[in-house]
């Protein structure tokens, strides 16, 4: 997590044959090998094809401990700030987050879409709509087998840094004092099963969530369950989850720029509001 995936040039010159013959004989094998298919397929003729052709049976499928409810590590955060000749400030701020086998994932999607995730939620509205800050800003969420991340990015020029920051820290503190109206929830619950039926519109897509499902051990689930657990999720849960992954303590900064002093000043003035949540 956090490094780089095509690795150090170093590292990359120095890696001998071998080692990648090693590598590949290790990971690439029958057993280890996930096959999805979608469309007008037929399930039996299809595992009968992939067992001719294929050296031997796979193995049995590997059991993934469930963490649901586990409350993610907490790490000491600490700013960093890269300088760079830009003609914006890149900044992302953002924590741990949930892995894809935490049953609160589903909340932590809605949480996202009412507060950056989309073109209707409130970072957007307040720093893009209202006061023409930055071009780009939103929030995201990403869930990995065991851990996950959280985090918001907004890129904007010098002279609007310290104000959109500010906005952000008042934005934060919002959330965690009230993650959602009534009205905000259910408009969120709305657009997340839309996206979801669209995401899976096309057989590719389906292909893609069998297998990465079965990759990670997640539970597969019917779109009709997906949507119940969407439609489950209350004003309490977003609550529970703003106020433990969005908790000032837990948060980090990182920005690209072409002034470290201003990053920082602007940090600061993101801080107290952000600390009144």
């Amino acid at each position: 997590m956090g490094r780089s995936i095509i690795g150090r040039a170093e590292v990359i010159s120095g890696t001998a044959r071998d080692q990648i013959v090693a590598f590949h004989a290790d990971r690439y094998r029958p057993e280890r090998i996930v096959i999805a298919a979608a469309g007008a397929i037929d399930h039996d003729a299809f595992v009968s094809l992939c067992a001719e052709r294929g050296p031997g049976a796979p193995a049995a499928a590997p059991t993934v401990a469930s963490i649901n409810g586990a409350a993610p590590p907490v790490l000491v955060p600490r700013p960093r700030f890269e300088r760079k000749d830009t003609e914006q400030f890149h900044v992302c701020m953002g924590g741990v987050g949930v892995s894809r086998h935490d049953d609160r994932r589903f909340a932590l999607r809605l949480l996202d879409s009412v507060f950056g995730g989309t073109s209707s939620s409130r970072l957007f509205q307040e720093i893009r709509e209202e006061r023409g800050l930055a071009y780009s800003v939103y929030s995201f969420t990403t869930a990995y087998r065991d851990t996950g991340q959280i985090g918001l990015y907004i890129g904007t020029r010098a002279d609007n840094l310290l104000e959109a920051l500010s906005v952000v820290g008042t934005e934060l503190g919002r959330l965690r004092s009230e993650p959602a109206t009534a009205d905000e929830l259910r408009r969120a619950k709305e657009n997340l099963k839309g996206r979801v039926l669209l995401a899976l519109e096309s057989t590719g897509a389906r292909m893609n969530r069998l297998g990465a499902e079965v990759l990670a051990g997640t539970p597969l689930m019917e779109l009709d369950e997906v949507q119940e657990r969407i439609e489950a999720v209350t004003l309490d849960d977003l609550a529970a989850l703003a106020h433990e992954l969005w908790a000032p303590e837990r948060l980090t900064a990182a920005g690209i720029g072409p002034d470290a002093d201003r990053f920082e000043q602007a940090l600061a003035a993101a801080e107290p509001a952000l600390a009144e949540g």
